[in-house]
């Protein structure tokens, strides 16, 4: 667990266990909560007042990225498995992850290896894990040679979305894909997408976008291809694949130098931003890989607020929040949320991160 949060607990029945839209049947995705913070000050909205909480010239930054249906059955020797398929490297081997079915058409987590092992998938294909992905061997993710050269083909063929014990049941993949999501296709393209969503962008609907943009508030795309990011692991984010083009750090360059807020969509899009953000505060294209993860030591250098869900207390991701926000008002926040029986997960509520002159850090 994160440090200073030992007294939060998130109660099992705050887990948002399917979309908004079954949850409340006629109405759409954007009948979310969200929470607003700005320093220690805490209000409560429903997401369709995001227009009012924003105002012409901040700029909204949006993940482009895709959802993959990154979860297909195999079958190591006479186990059945479920594999999920992580990130795509530049040498053409995949980061995997081996997981085993717990009954309730879920999956547990599962050692990875031996090296050597050769995995069978759907449709004759099959896999050799080589390596651990994190050194030491003691990562959830190896590195493994896939049989069939296009992958994403296969998965968009036999796959289905990724999804832990806390959701109810199966989705279809459209249940994945936010408004922001560019195609990618069913062809070795595909690789440059996400094995989880961008779970930030979920809750817009095209109205809402074309309501933002009436008021004059500005969308600058980027893309991080999220890899895997199971519940039960709270490690730090593995290295992902990103894209900041040109335009879009001109955008924010723009609106930081006209007194812009610069608001990331997403834990992802802070990660791609950051990593196309040099010391002196200036966004430049950038794309590869990129490591970096956000620490209240290294701080932000062009991120002033954040729209995300909620993440559990050892999630890594609060390390970026309170680079963003302080260790006070992310407490603050936090119990607010779990006060007021705020959902949890993908398909949850929302918390939108304002920035605050009086913001500061502190323990909980």
């Amino acid at each position: 667990m994160r440090p200073g949060f030992e007294a939060l607990r998130v109660p099992e029945a705050l887990s948002a266990r399917v979309p908004v839209e079954q949850r409340r049947p006629g109405l759409g995705r954007d009948a979310v909560r969200m929470l607003v913070s700005r320093g220690t000050e805490v209000s409560h909205h429903a997401f369709r007042e995001l227009p009012g909480q924003l105002r012409a010239g901040d700029v909204l930054v949006v993940n482009t990225s895709a959802t993959l249906p990154a979860a297909v059955n195999a079958r190591l020797g006479p186990q059945r498995l479920v594999v999920h398929f992580s990130t795509r490297a530049d040498d053409g081997r995949w980061a995997v992850e081996l997981r085993e079915p717990d009954g309730r058409g879920t999956t547990g987590p599962r050692t990875g290896g031996p090296a050597g092992a050769v995995v069978r998938l759907p449709g004759g294909a099959h896999l050799v894990l080589e390596e651990p992905l994190a050194p030491g061997g003691g990562s959830r993710l190896w590195w493994a040679r896939v049989s069939t050269g296009d992958v994403p083909a296969l998965l968009h063929r036999y796959g289905r979305p990724i999804r832990y014990a806390y959701t109810e049941r199966d989705q279809p993949l459209s249940a994945y894909q936010t408004v922001f999501a560019l195609p990618s296709g069913d062809g070795a393209g595909a690789a440059s997408a996400s094995a989880e969503m961008p779970s930030a962008g979920r809750p817009f609907t095209p109205e809402l976008v074309a309501e933002l943009v009436r008021r004059g508030v500005q969308f600058a795309p980027l893309a991080l291809h999220a890899g895997v990011a199971s519940a039960e692991a709270h490690e730090p984010p593995y290295p992902e694949r990103f894209e900041v083009s040109a335009a879009t750090a001109w955008l924010v360059n723009a609106a930081r130098a006209g007194g812009g807020r610069v608001v990331a969509v997403g834990t992802t899009a802070v990660r791609a931003l950051e990593s196309a953000t040099g010391a002196d505060g200036v966004v430049r294209a950038a794309g590869g890989w990129t490591d970096l993860v956000i620490t209240p030591g290294r701080g932000v250098r062009a991120v002033d607020g954040l729209l995300t869900g909620l993440h559990e207390p050892e999630a890594s991701h609060l390390l970026m929040l309170e680079a963003i926000a302080g260790r006070a008002a992310v407490c603050r926040s936090y119990a607010e949320a779990v006060r007021h029986l705020y959902l949890w997960h993908e398909f949850g509520d929302v918390h939108l991160i304002l920035p605050n002159a009086g913001t500061h850090r502190t323990n909980c």
